[in-house]
C-alpha cells in the first residue's frame, strides 16, 4: 500500500517532484526502481539532508528507514507511465523474490499534458556533516536463539528486555557502536531520541566469533543464550576480514536507523546531544528513558528490543 491505498495511480505534470518516503512495513525490505530504468535522485535520509544530492537507479531501505528523493518526469512524453517496483526478496536477504504480479510493483505514475517551469537546479552542498570524535567504543551483538523449529527468540547482546539496562551513555558524549550481526538476516536498528552517522561495515569470521562468544559466557547462568546479565563480549579486532566498507553516499547523512547486514559488523558514530550539537533542551535522565531496537516488529516485540538510559 502507498499511504494506505493499494496500487495507487499519481497522476504528474512533465517535472521534477520530490517525495519523502517511508518504509512503513512491519518486516519487508524494498528495492525500490523505475519501470523505464530512469534514474533518480536522493537528497535525504532519516535526520535530513545528504552532504551532496546522489544520483540512483535503485534504492534498497528497511522498515522505518526515510528517504528524499527527487524524479524528473520532464523528459517523457504526455500519456507514459511509469511503474515503481520492488525487487527486494523476503525476508531480507535471503527469502523468496518479489513476486512482479504483486509486491514487485509498488505505484504508478501516469504523466499529463501540462506546461511546466523547469526544475531548479540544486547546490552542490545541501548539508555539512561534521567530524565526530568518540570517547567510548561499545561491542554489541545481534543474536538469534535457534528451537527445533526455528528462532525463538532474537536478541540485542543475548539479553532480554527486562534485563537491568546495560547501555548507559553519558549526555553529550560522543560513542561509537560496533554491533556485530551473528544472525542470518539484515537487520534495521533503531536508536530513540539521538541520530547518528554511519562508520563502515566489515566483514567477520561469524562462526568463529559466535563459539568464542557462547564459550565466554559458559559460566554465566543460564549456560546459554539468552543471559540474564550482560554476557562478556571478545574484541572484534581479531575476527575482521578485509577493510572496512566506508558508507555509500546515500547513507553520509544522519541516521537514526541503519541496516546491519548478516556477517558484517556495523559501526555507527552516535552523539548523544541535540542533533546541531547543543546540549538536550531537557534533562535526558529523567523518566524511564529510551530504547534501541530492530525495526521488525516481529523482532523487536520478540526480545529484540533494550533499555537505553542517557545519564547526566
Amino acid at each position: 500500500m502507498v499511504n494506505g491505498k493499494v496500487w495507487p495511480n499519481l497522476n504528474v505534470k512533465p517535472q521534477q517532484y520530490r517525495f519523502r518516503v517511508l518504509n512503513g512495513s512491519n518486516a519487508r525490505f524494498y528495492r525500490l526502481q523505475l519501470s523505464n530504468k530512469q534514474k533518480f535522485i536522493q537528497i535525504g535520509t532519516d535526520g535530513g539532508y545528504l552532504p551532496q544530492a546522489v544520483e540512483l537507479s535503485s534504492l534498497l531501505i528497511s522498515p522505518a528507514e526515510r528517504a528524499d528523493i527527487l524524479i524528473d518526469f520532464s523528459t517523457l512524453a504526455p500519456g507514459t507511465t511509469v511503474i515503481l517496483t520492488n525487487t527486494a526478496n523476503a525476508p531480507f536477504p535471503d527469502g523468496t523474490p518479489a513476486d512482479p504480479q504483486t509486491v514487485g510493483q509498488i505505484m504508478q505514475f501516469t504523466v499529463i499534458n501540462e506546461t511546466v517551469l523547469p526544475p531548479k537546479k540544486l547546490p552542490p552542498v545541501l548539508n555539512s556533516i561534521p567530524q565526530l570524535k568518540p570517547t567510548k567504543t561499545r561491542t554489541l551483538t545481534l543474536f538469534e536463539l535457534e528451537g527445533p523449529n526455528g528462532p525463538l527468540k532474537v536478541t540485542l547482546d543475548g539479553q532480554l528486555w527486562g534485563n537491568p539496562v546495560s547501555e548507559l551513555p553519558q549526555a553529550g558524549t560522543t560513542e561509537d557502536w560496533q554491533v556485530v550481526n551473528l544472525t542470518d538476516d539484515t537487520h534495521p536498528i533503531h536508536l530513540h531520541l539521538v541520530q547518528f552517522l554511519l562508520v563502515s561495515r566489515q566483514k567477520f569470521h561469524s562462526d568463529a566469533y559466535l563459539k568464542d562468544w557462547m564459550q565466554l559466557n559458559q559460566t554465566t547462568p543460564p549456560s546459554t543464550p539468552p543471559y540474564f546479565v550482560k554476557p562478556k563480549t571478545p574484541p572484534i579486532d581479531a575476527y575482521l576480514q578485509g577493510q572496512p566498507i566506508a558508507p555509500p553516499l546515500n547513507e553520509k547523512g544522519w541516521k537514526d536507523t541503519i541496516q546491519m547486514n548478516a556477517g558484517e559488523v556495523t559501526t555507527i558514530r552516535v552523539r548523544f546531544t541535540s542533533q546541531d550539537g547543543s546540549p538536550f533542551p531537557f534533562d535526558p535522565s529523567l523518566g524511564p528513558g529510551y530504547v534501541w531496537h530492530c525495526h521488525m516488529l516481529e523482532h523487536e516485540d520478540n526480545e529484540m528490543m533494550r533499555p537505553l538510559k542517557v545519564l547526566p
